[in-house]
């Protein structure tokens, strides 16, 4: 195709991304303004970039803490997902039967599930064992993410021979340490592929840990932030400072981790 028949899509790719990119404008510009400017135009550049609401939003969150709440959910959560679904996937991957085909596609059809289904049935029993809080939603996590871990897994060790795995039974491993040390270390692609989706959507969760956490000062960012809207009036100007400030984490980690998310992607789908 030559370069007069592709302007057209290079100014396609500039609008769209344009249109991607306006959210985050839209937030960090009126991160700085105050609420009185925010509703006088929403669009224009604030007079002066003011980092007063970073602070008042910082200690208003009790930042640190509930940062601390964040992540310990997130990353508990990310490692329990890689640890049981790579786990699953193998398995189901090196079982040819009938059943494992059956299942495999339980955990695919599930990703179909809407949340809003299940989540009153999912909280009541829950809380009838007294499962709510940390552990309670870490392991809700565990079983509302591992439908599309699963699938990816199932898909980059569908190209993985299963000679590696006789070759290490004859040298005297055994089906964990075959898994572990061998089949394992050549998930990393996809491994941190699942991490990084499964971060960035636990992150952002809201509604989740809503219904779940209950204990005061163990609220996480997207659950605390919903302080700064009450009844009667909605502090925008601090809202978006908060957000601007937790988004951070995640688009770091993704920027160092995109190469893999990438190549991971298209290794679980295509194989």
């Amino acid at each position: 195709m030559g370069r007069k028949y592709k302007w057209p899509l290079e100014i396609i790719g500039v609008v769209l991304g344009l249109i991607w990119l306006s959210p985050f404008y839209l937030m960090i510009v009126n991160s700085f303004k105050s609420k009185k400017e925010i509703f006088a135009d929403t669009l224009k550049l604030p007079e002066a970039f003011n980092f007063d609401n970073y602070i008042e939003a910082f200690n208003e969150l009790d930042f640190l803490k509930t940062f601390l709440n964040s992540v310990i959910i997130t990353v508990v959560s990310v490692v329990v997902i890689i640890v049981f679904s790579s786990m699953a996937a193998y398995a189901l991957s090196r079982n040819k039967s009938k059943m494992s085909t059956i299942v495999f596609f339980m955990f695919v059809a599930a990703m179909l599930i809407p949340f809003q289904s299940v989540m009153i049935p999912l909280v009541t029993i829950f809380g009838k064992v007294e499962l709510l809080n940390r552990v309670g939603i870490i392991f809700m996590y565990l079983g509302f993410g591992a439908s599309l871990s699963i699938f990816l897994y199932h898909g980059t060790l569908s190209g993985i021979p299963k000679s590696l795995d006789e070759a290490a039974t004859i040298d005297g491993a055994n089906r964990f340490q075959i898994f572990w040390y061998v089949i394992f270390p050549m998930l990393k692609p996809i491994t941190v592929t699942v991490a990084i989706l499964n971060t960035i959507w636990i992150w952002n969760d809201y509604l989740l840990p809503s219904l779940v956490i209950n204990q005061e000062g163990m609220e996480t960012i997207p659950l605390k932030m919903f302080f700064f809207f009450g009844e009667y009036t909605k502090q925008w100007h601090l809202a978006l400072a908060g957000l601007t400030i937790a988004i951070i984490p995640v688009i770091i980690a993704y920027f160092f981790a995109q190469r893999e998310i990438i190549k991971g992607i298209s290794e679980g789908a295509v194989k």
